[in-house]
């Protein structure tokens, strides 16, 4: 059985240029898979929210939701880091609210890491949870759970003060012992410096090929979310026709009587049947 990933293969793999891979997943099956698969990083992700529990957005999410699919996950994977985010309001209020909050993540999950969304702002939380001995990484660009500061899901660091923001916050994550950061919509040239810039990896979701890895939502990728599908994502395949074509063909076949056939049953003895039959009263 081959190792799991770590922190150290990570940064191996950003100093020989070897791209990191990364998808999420929600539960124990799909885990499996992409372990199979060879995928480096597992994230856990809020998204959740909406392409499993229906929520219309990331904020709904709660820590419990999180412990409870993380845990499927965890079980799901040999080789590949599991990561998990830290759902709103679960690292915001202090340092010893997110330690507490991320400890308890890891402990009750087995996940190897967690996310933190945010730059300056939550550096205390990433040095109190880190010198605690959890991993952490890092997020900025487009942050879901500040998407209405933002003003929408909107390309960030276009501008020169955001842009200078995105690439001092990065600087500040590295410093506060986070392993690595998800850079989320951002213009591949701001994300290529900011790659540059650190010594720690760098995973982009719709910023860029310069990235030292990528990051994608598994129903995204398979074609299972029904929602609007960013700019930013390929569809790989279309499993969700495939899975309709499925469920359509069992519903005409209960219904027509061919299903199930002999091959699908079991039989019993036919003395016992013909003892059953000759019950007195039946």
């Amino acid at each position: 059985m081959s190792a799991k990933t770590s922190i150290i293969d990570l940064k191996n793999k950003k100093q020989a240029a070897e791209k990191i891979t990364m998808l999420t997943a929600y539960d124990y099956p799909t885990s499996e898979l992409l372990d199979e698969a060879g995928v480096d990083m597992i994230l856990v992700g809020d998204s959740l929210g909406m392409v499993v529990l229906g929520y219309e957005d990331t904020l709904s999410v709660t820590l419990e939701d999180m412990i409870h699919h993380g845990k499927a996950v965890a079980r799901g994977a040999s080789t590949s880091m599991v990561v998990l985010d830290m759902p709103f309001m679960t690292y915001q209020i202090s340092r010893e609210q997110a330690m507490s909050n991320a400890g308890r993540a890891v402990q009750e999950t087995g996940v190897d890491a967690v996310k933190l969304e945010g730059g300056k702002e939550i550096a205390k939380a990433v040095e109190g949870i880190t010198g605690a001995g959890i991993p952490v990484l890092g997020h900025l660009g487009l942050t879901p759970q500040s998407v209405g500061q933002m003003g929408g899901f909107k390309v960030q660091g276009k501008d020169l003060q955001t842009a200078q923001k995105m690439m001092e916050d990065a600087r500040i994550l590295e410093q506060a012992g986070a392993f690595g950061i998800v850079l989320e919509c951002v213009p591949r040239q701001l994300a290529r410096l900011i790659t540059r810039s650190i010594s720690i990896p760098v995973i982009g979701i719709g910023a860029g090929e310069h990235c030292d890895g990528q990051v994608l939502v598994y129903h995204d990728v398979m074609g299972l979310y029904t929602g609007k599908r960013p700019r930013f994502v390929k569809q790989y395949v279309e499993t969700r026709k495939e899975m309709e074509k499925g469920v359509r063909a069992y519903v005409e076949e209960v219904k027509n009587g061919g299903f199930p056939a002999g091959e699908h049953c079991f039989e019993m003895d036919e003395e016992i049947l013909n003892q059953l039959d000759n019950k007195p009263g039946s």
